[in-house]
């Protein structure tokens, strides 16, 4: 009769054993098929990433995270406070001048890039508060002071140019700041204006809508190339697909946002679209002329700033156009 109990108590340790057992078997065959399943998933999205960069030349991801960061700041500067937006185009035509120079450096152009950097930093805030006539004066003042400074380098016999290659150096000094000095200063003028941050919005906004619309349409449907000698990547189905966001959003940021009517919306929105098309063309004939794929790597997923910045460049003046005729 003593024997009973110990008997019962270890069958009872037993069976808790082996439940014990059985449970962390399933445990460790669940988190093996949740490994399994999550690896098949990662290698499914990097293949996919792959796919994408061969196709686009762009990290997604990152560039996603990149856009919404200077969305954000962008929003700040012209919903909040419009002097941070002043702030916010002298960084962005700080480094795209900077950009743009070294570029033209490296493609044998010898442009001073100290004064250039300065002139882009400054013509920012005389154009802001100064109006479209300081941003005259600036960009010609600084044309001139770059001009300067090249001819002045003559005296040194290391920087000493013949007669050709002064005169294309000199105009690749004046390039810069007509390209981006000058057109970027738009933006800072428009801005300044009384409801003029609307319409700056509105602008980049739509020449935004392009850019994506494009390049969706021309990842999902992308099958004829537009100008294969100087973007190789642009397809007509994807100048579709801008156009068609393009239209839309000037439709409905003309009517909602700006007060005013939707065929000016769709003017509005085919002139930034053609012009913001037109710029990145532009861009990437540079580039190709120089030889380089990107601008700079200072932005991941994009390139440079000035890689972002070629469709927004030329818009600006349009915009600024706009306001002054219908604003």
């Amino acid at each position: 009769m003593s024997g009973v109990p110990g008997e019962d108590q270890s069958d009872a340790g037993r069976q808790d054993r082996t439940s014990r057992d059985e449970f962390r078997s399933q445990v460790q065959a669940r988190k093996a098929d949740l490994e399994r399943q999550f690896e098949a998933s990662k290698a499914q999205f990097d293949q996919a990433q792959e796919k994408i960069k061969a196709r686009t030349g762009r990290n997604l991801i990152l560039a996603i995270i990149i856009g919404l960061a200077f969305g954000g700041a962008l929003l700040l500067s012209l919903l909040v406070i419009k002097e941070l937006f002043m702030l916010f185009a002298v960084v962005l035509a700080g480094f795209a001048a900077y950009e743009l120079t070294q570029a033209l450096r490296k493609g044998d152009y010898d442009v001073p890039w100290i004064p250039t950097l300065a002139v882009a930093v400054i013509a920012v805030p005389i154009a802001y508060y100064g109006g479209a006539g300081g941003q005259l004066i600036a960009v010609l003042g600084g044309i001139l002071l770059v001009s300067a400074w090249r001819l002045v380098e003559q005296a040194v016999p290391a920087r000493r140019s013949s007669g050709t290659r002064l005169v294309r150096d000199l105009a690749a000094g004046a390039f810069v700041q007509g390209y981006v000095t000058f057109l970027a200063t738009f933006t800072v003028v428009l801005t300044a204006a009384e409801g003029g941050q609307w319409w700056t919005l509105a602008f980049i906004v739509i020449a935004v809508a392009a850019d994506v619309g494009a390049y969706a349409f021309g990842l999902m449907f992308g099958k004829h190339k537009m100008a294969p000698v100087i973007s190789p990547k642009k397809t007509w189905e994807g100048f579709a697909g801008g156009a068609a966001a393009s239209l839309v959003a000037g439709v409905l940021l003309a009517t909602l946002m700006l007060g005013n009517t939707w065929w000016f919306g769709l003017i509005f929105g085919t002139a930034i679209f053609l012009t913001a098309t037109l710029g990145d063309l532009v861009e990437s004939l540079v580039k190709r002329d120089l030889g380089i794929k990107d601008m700079s790597s200072w932005l991941p997923g994009h390139g440079g700033f000035l890689d972002r910045l070629d469709s927004i460049l030329p818009s600006a003046a349009v915009a600024f156009l706009a306001f002054q005729i219908f604003g």
